[in-house]
């Protein structure tokens, strides 16, 4: 199944039994996990992760009580626990991470350095067509956005349009809406002219890829931590109540100067950073 990292088997139906745990939900804190799981399971601890579905999928997984710990880049919404009412969605947070508009290389080398916000709106909504009506080269933009749903996309459309209700989706052969961030970063890898949303993390060491300033601002993270940046989101690990048991393993080595360190590993910003740990 696609977006699934087994790393053991679990049984079927259900959250985890004692020594397992299922955790679902954010392809940006999936990472994150996938290392924590690496260091428990020989403690006892088994873990499979699933990101299919982003952050609303792992919160709805959760409700329904199909897994553990629901894995967001977004915090619970006022719908989510309506739709849920059962579930005491307790979020705690891990970390925080940036969200950079992405574009191919040339395009960045060509002069594509900074975007304001009405550009990047222009952007995706398929006002602009070509690179060069920004000063770049002659090329045709292709548009990734990330479908509805996910924690980036939510914090992407807050940053263009507030509390306003974002347009509906160009009509064009040159728009396509992408699931995960690794999904992402593949297509606008190989697809001349792309532009898309993700997080920071999923940029560093891709040589075809490069992340532009908005307003002046660089996605860095001192300008995050003094909320210059405008695109980022706390990183959090969802339980339905206060972790107890495996989930309390699992959230607690996250938090702990190893686990944090697993945070700063995949190129997020820790408690730390943020003033608070």
């Amino acid at each position: 199944m696609a977006g699934v990292v087994a790393l053991v088997a679990a049984a079927c139906g259900g959250a985890g039994s004692d020594n397992t745990l299922r955790v679902s939900g954010s392809t940006t804190v999936n990472p994150i996990i996938v290392d924590a799981a690496e260091t428990l399971r020989p403690r006892g601890l088994d873990i499979t992760v699933d990101t299919q579905g982003g952050s609303a999928g792992g919160i709805a997984q959760l409700g329904n009580g199909e897994i553990d710990v629901a894995m967001s880049s977004k915090p619970v919404g006022d719908d989510d626990r309506a739709r849920y009412p059962g579930t005491d969605f307790v979020e705690t947070s891990v970390g925080e991470d940036a969200i950079a508009v992405v574009i191919r290389s040339e395009v960045y080398d060509a002069g594509v350095r900074d975007l304001t916000k009405d550009e990047v709106k222009g952007l995706f909504e398929g006002r602009i067509t070509n690179w060069s009506e920004l000063g770049g080269p002659d090329l045709a933009v292709f548009v990734y956005d990330k479908e509805p749903g996910r924690g980036t996309r939510e914090v992407f459309d807050t940053y263009l349009y507030g509390d306003e209700e974002p347009p509906p989706p160009p009509t064009s052969p040159a728009y396509a809406v992408i699931g995960g961030n690794e999904e992402g970063r593949a297509k606008t890898s190989s697809t001349p002219g792309a532009v898309t949303i993700l997080s920071i993390a999923f940029v560093e060491g891709q040589a075809q890829l490069a992340a532009v300033a908005l307003d002046g601002v660089e996605p860095v993270p001192a300008s995050v931590v003094d909320g210059t940046y405008p695109l980022s989101r706390p990183l959090y690990l969802v339980t339905d109540g206060p972790p107890e048991g495996p989930s309390a393993t699992l959230v607690d080595f996250v938090l702990s100067e190893q686990g944090q360190a697993l945070v700063a590993d995949e190129g997020y910003l820790t408690l730390a950073d943020l003033g608070g740990g």
